[in-house]
């Protein structure tokens, strides 16, 4: 079904410029470099009171995780902190890809940003790249008084396969009780591998930029096998856990042409009746991606509503006092 009549109008130039490409394994290279190449071109917000600096983790299995430390002047510390996952299919994108996003969360909110590098897939399947995040949280939550961070207020953030891995982070964090969590950020989050299998699929979703075809090359990359299949871990498909009862509060957004809807929309549903406080937005005419738009009413609207979420979820978490 053609569903471009349904796009909101302000963002008909985005989708336009969006190329519609196929994604497998011959053209994953290209892909990514693509995306190198796009993050690359895009412009540095001037005059933002942030400075960056670029570290490396080690991880246990002795490689060295990348990460970018976003923190801005001015604000005293300790500040809160967010741990940001790009997003990519899983298979795609790296730590540059918000950085424009992250310099204004962390100029605006006052916050350290630290956006992870994780390995990618097929490379690295499940659980590699959740366990990459999971050293990256508990690196930022150790090292929390180098970094000027309040170690109560910390929230982890991700857009599309990063908010499926930030969703994820939340169940490893609740299950090993290492690192409060004071909210999980999911921006369109990519939750569920069986969203691939769908006997009746959503026909107004999912035409567009991520569609049906690359949802089953970014699952099938990460779990090494085909989506759907029985035993899939929730720490890979945050929608495969069977118990949601004790995680940190959510924020959910996502668009109502955008293949993750329906799942979104059941996730959020059911943290709801699991006793989590979820915050859930659908933006109508918004297809997956469509926040490039920078000047478009919605795309304003829903920066705001995120970038707000955080702020009420520092604001209400027990501060650490300064050290003297």
């Amino acid at each position: 079904m053609n569903t471009r009549h349904l796009v909101d109008v302000e963002l008909l130039a985005a989708l336009d410029f969006f190329p519609q490409t196929d994604l497998g394994p011959e053209s994953l290279a290209a892909t990514r470099e693509g995306m190198r190449q796009l993050s690359a071109a895009m412009p540095v917000p001037a005059g933002l009171p942030v400075d960056v600096e670029e570290r490396h983790i080690e991880a246990v299995g002795g490689h060295r995780i990348g990460a970018l430390v976003y923190r801005p002047r001015g604000s005293a510390p300790p500040r809160p902190a967010v741990l940001h996952i790009h997003g990519g299919g899983y298979v795609a994108g790296s730590m540059h890809m918000m950085d424009g996003a992250n310099r204004r969360l962390a100029a605006d909110l006052g916050c350290v940003v630290v956006s992870v590098d994780y390995r990618l897939a097929p490379e690295t399947p499940h659980p590699g790249p959740v366990e990459d995040c999971y050293t990256a949280l508990r690196w930022l939550h150790a090292h929390a008084g180098a970094l000027g961070v309040d170690a109560t207020r910390i929230a982890v953030s991700g857009e599309s396969a990063g908010g499926g891995l930030a969703a994820a982070l939340a169940l490893v964090a609740r299950d090993r009780g290492e690192v409060p969590v004071v909210l999980q950020r999911l921006i369109y989050p990519m939750l569920d591998d069986r969203t691939c299998t769908m006997s009746d699929p959503n026909p107004f979703t999912g035409e567009f930029v991520w569609t049906r075809a690359h949802n089953h090359f970014g699952w099938r990359s990460l779990l090494g096998h085909e989506p759907g299949l029985a035993g899939v871990s929730p720490y890979a498909a945050a929608a495969r856990a069977t118990d949601l009862a004790g995680l940190p509060p959510a924020f959910i957004a996502v668009g109502a042409l955008d293949l993750f809807f329906d799942e979104s929309l059941e996730y959020a549903r059911r943290l709801v009746r699991a006793g989590v406080p979820t915050e859930f937005h659908v933006y109508p005419g918004v297809f997956h991606g469509s926040d490039a738009a920078d000047g478009a009413a919605l795309t304003i609207e829903a920066r705001r509503n995120a970038s707000e979420a955080l702020r009420r979820a520092f604001d209400r978490a027990p501060r650490r006092p300064a050290a003297p």
